[in-house]
């Protein structure tokens, strides 16, 4: 059971976690805990928007596990925001905002994401430090603090790789 996180209760995380974002489908996403980057941020390979009662909502297509394009969540969310962000490049990038739920450590607290096509980036998500403030401590020389995720295919009902990759 997930609970509700307090102020009182910091998880401690190191510098990448396996997290899932619950209300997107995505049970098991691996990240980088990325304290340089304001914004969290959501592998996305595709996003269309559309209106639903007058609010803009974002349909996107997610590879939640690297090195296996043949696992794919599809999801919906209204989008809160539209903002001009920074890449790593410095290349800067209009990306739509959505809020969603992070469950993690066996806590969930609300986070805003941003959805953009990391495909060429190592990790599918990036978990920024507006998502980590008050409810997380940060130990950027430890990995997988909050446990180690061996078959994360699992999760999504997917066959093993037939070859693992490098």
């Amino acid at each position: 059971m997930t609970e509700e996180r307090t102020e009182t209760q910091p998880c401690l995380l190191g510098w990448r976690e396996w997290l899932a974002l619950p209300e997107l489908g995505l049970a098991r996403i691996k990240a980088k805990v990325d304290t340089g980057a304001r914004t969290s941020t959501l592998h996305a390979f595709y996003v269309d928007t559309f209106r639903r009662k007058g609010q803009l909502h974002a349909r996107f297509g997610v590879h939640p596990i690297q090195h296996r394009n043949d696992i794919v969540v599809h999801a919906e969310a209204a989008v809160i925001d539209q903002r001009h962000v920074r890449d790593s490049g410095g290349h800067r990038e209009e990306r739509y905002i959505i809020q969603t739920t992070l469950a993690l450590a066996g806590q969930a607290w609300p986070i805003e994401v941003t959805l953009t096509n990391r495909e060429s980036m190592l990790f599918r998500m990036l978990l920024g430090r507006t998502a980590i403030a008050g409810n997380a401590l940060v130990d950027p020389g430890r990995s997988f603090v909050t446990g180690r995720v061996r078959r994360p295919w699992d999760a999504y009902c997917a066959e093993p790789p037939a070859v693992t990759p490098c």
